[in-house]
């Protein structure tokens, strides 16, 4: 595990312009080494909000948009179409207004789709998926994403990964159904943390003082199954970026001055 690094921006809008541009330059070298890149995408408002922000970048056509590949960290199991999944938003925000290959445009599975209302055969489609993507080079099943995004909730969640709820403690499968979450739709599509942290780098996006408890209690030392935000890191790098908002409670010592 590494030590997480803290960017803190002196509001919202600011924090979403500035982690867009980090994007861009991240899936740029990345397809300039390897010859692609991937990239899980998280919803909520700050994920919506950096999609927004690559979507009127004008860096964004550096990007060679058909040789990225795009994963989801969670999802709500609500039909196709929903104003409520993810992807749905991700569609509104960016993906309809760039050149990608729909065949690397990975969601997941809706509640009207090929595995119907059975939230864990979809979880475990989506599993097959990722490790089907994944090569010798990565050292087991699920591809080692360039970057994963994650929303912060007030909670400490992360993707649907809730404080105490059975997906937290799932160590040996990579996507799980979840029911009965406590923040709506109640079902639910994951990655597990063991998904998580195949990822080279791992972003956390927290915005706005109703995060500043759960970035303060994440980065305080707790453990992952009561704050799961604590057990979200990435194989080289964990970057926390936040807002003056939500760092508000956290000790000056964890993070440059410099960068509020």
């Amino acid at each position: 595990m590494n030590v997480p690094q803290l960017v803190v921006h002196r509001d919202k809008e600011l924090m979403a312009q500035a982690a867009a541009a980090r994007l861009i330059t991240k899936i740029v070298d990345a397809q300039a080494a390897r010859g692609s890149a991937s990239v899980v995408l998280t919803g909520g408002r700050n994920g919506n909000a950096l999609l927004a922000a690559v979507a009127a970048s004008q860096a964004r056509d550096a990007i060679d948009w058909p040789r990225l590949d795009l994963w989801w960290g969670d999802e709500r199991f609500v039909p196709e179409g929903d104003p409520e999944r993810n992807v749905t938003q991700a569609r509104e925000a960016l993906l309809n207004q760039v050149p990608l290959d729909p065949a690397r445009v990975h969601a997941m599975a809706a509640s009207d789709g090929p595995y119907g209302t059975d939230v864990d055969a979809a979880a475990a489609a989506y599993a097959t998926e990722l490790a089907a993507a994944a090569g010798p080079e990565d050292h087991g099943p699920v591809p080692t994403f360039d970057v994963l995004l994650l929303g912060v909730g007030p909670d400490t969640h992360v993707a649907s990964l809730f404080p105490e709820l059975p997906a937290v403690r799932e160590t040996e499968r990579t996507v799980v159904g979840v029911h009965g979450a406590p923040k709506p739709p109640p079902t639910r599509i994951s990655m597990t943390l063991r998904a998580i942290r195949a990822a080279r780098e791992v972003w956390l996006l927290a915005a706005g003082e109703d995060k500043a408890k759960a970035a303060m209690i994440a980065l305080s030392g707790a453990g992952e199954v009561q704050a799961p935000a604590a057990g979200a890191y990435g194989r080289s790098r964990t970057l926390w970026l936040l807002d003056a908002g939500a760092a508000s409670q956290l000790p000056r010592d964890l993070y440059p001055p410099a960068s509020a």
